[in-house]
């Protein structure tokens, strides 16, 4: 007996050191559940977006955490007049969304908060102007990486970050947004009606399509201009194998700019556009799981070593709204905004659209826009917010070895 009480009082400290890890066989199972033809899309909304919401919360549940939306439940609630109008403006009688976000809660009994966040919602059956798939219209659009992908990121974070053994310096919300697709309506909506004070919220972290991490395993990780701690340590943590892209501003087509816009420094997760963005093909049979969890590890050192830091200081980077230009045409690609070199590098063509009318191709780097050198994407927008519909310009393009000069009609 003495031998077998020995053994056990040395496996003690073994387990209880015992560290939860990260799975990818949860991240599997989560992109398998919320891209499956059964929800049709999460659109938002809709009764399949409750059907989300409510398997969200039941995960959250399952980990440990605490509810955290309206009235000690999971759902932090909003609606909104949907507009038809392609330029955004909301008539009198437009019909009124309901929707929900979901909101789970780590008590730490810390002063500040580390918010981790993901949109759930995507294009349902490809209404509201937004599929790029030709008669895209009533397709299921599943959007496995768009954004199932970063949805079970927060999921499998917030398991971890629950169940490990660790107590962390800071509490944790866990958020989950809807109404992203329709202009990042459910993030407003929180922090205009938030269920913590945002003012003890350290930084934020936003994943938007992280699961299809490709052969170069290129992240682009945006913010980091949003605080003056995010550069030194990035250039100090080990990527494990991860190439990472830093991008300083706090402004971009996702849920963390709901939050910059509260004066709350933000962090970007991102591996880029692909040939299936916005159409019914984003299926989970091409999501990189692998990948997806490479990237939570990544975040996992992350965060825990800005957990360590006190409450983060806010800068404002100089990319504002206003700076944004604006523009009345589009050429019909997919910039691939993992590229590091010069000029935006084409990672997808629309059909119909006039880069394809215009013998533009995937691979091809678009070097000169009418009379403006494209050295970043920033000059390939001002160069295309100088053109009407109607007009034509030469585009100059990089194609393997060669210089190519195509004229295109907007």
């Amino acid at each position: 007996m003495l031998r077998y009480f020995t053994l056990a009082f040395f496996l003690i400290p073994l387990f209880a050191a015992a560290q939860t890890t990260l799975s990818e066989a949860n991240l599997r199972e989560h992109v398998t559940f919320l891209a499956s033809d059964k929800l049709q899309g999460r659109g938002t909304g809709t009764k399949q977006e409750r059907k989300a919401a409510k398997y969200l919360a039941k995960a959250f549940k399952k980990a440990g955490l605490q509810p955290k939306g309206d009235n000690g439940g999971w759902y932090h609630a909003f609606e909104f007049k949907k507009s038809s109008d392609p330029h955004g403006n909301v008539a009198a009688d437009a019909p009124v969304v309901k929707s929900r976000n979901v909101a789970a809660y780590l008590d730490n009994g810390a002063e500040n908060t580390i918010v981790i966040g993901a949109h759930y919602d995507h294009l349902g059956l490809g209404h509201d102007r937004n599929s790029l798939e030709a008669n895209g219209q009533g397709k299921i659009h599943n959007g496995a990486d768009d954004n199932a992908s970063g949805t079970a990121g927060v999921l499998e974070l917030a398991r971890y970050f629950a169940q490990n053994n660790v107590r962390e310096q800071h509490n944790f919300l866990f958020l989950c947004f809807s109404g992203e697709e329709l202009g990042l309506v459910g993030s407003k909506k929180y922090t205009e009606n938030p269920t913590i004070d945002l003012s003890n919220v350290s930084f934020m972290l936003n994943m938007d399509m992280i699961g299809r991490l490709n052969e170069e395993k290129r992240l682009v990780v945006g913010g980091v201009g949003t605080a003056p701690n995010f550069v030194p340590l990035l250039n100090s943590l080990p990527g494990a194998g991860l190439g990472i892209k830093q991008d300083s501003a706090g402004i971009g087509p996702s849920d963390h700019t709901s939050f910059y816009l509260k004066n709350i420094p933000v962090l970007f997760f991102f591996t880029g556009q692909h040939s299936d963005y916005h159409k019914p093909s984003d299926d989970v049979e091409k999501v990189n799981f692998g990948g997806e969890k490479a990237i939570l590890d990544y975040a996992v050192r992350l965060i825990e070593a800005l957990d360590k830091e006190p409450k983060l200081k806010f800068q404002e980077t100089k990319s504002k709204p206003e700076d944004t230009p604006r523009f009345k045409v589009t050429l019909g690609i997919m910039p691939d905004y993992t590229y590091d070199g010069e000029g935006v590098h084409i990672d997808g063509v629309t059909d119909g659209k006039p880069a394809a009318k215009a013998g533009l191709q995937r691979g091809d780097r678009i070097v000169r826009l009418g009379d403006i050198e494209i050295v970043t994407i920033r000059d390939y927008m001002s160069a295309l917010s100088k053109f009407q519909k109607g007009d034509t310009a030469k585009v100059k393009v990089v194609r393997g070895s060669e210089t190519k000069e195509m004229e295109v009609t907007f």
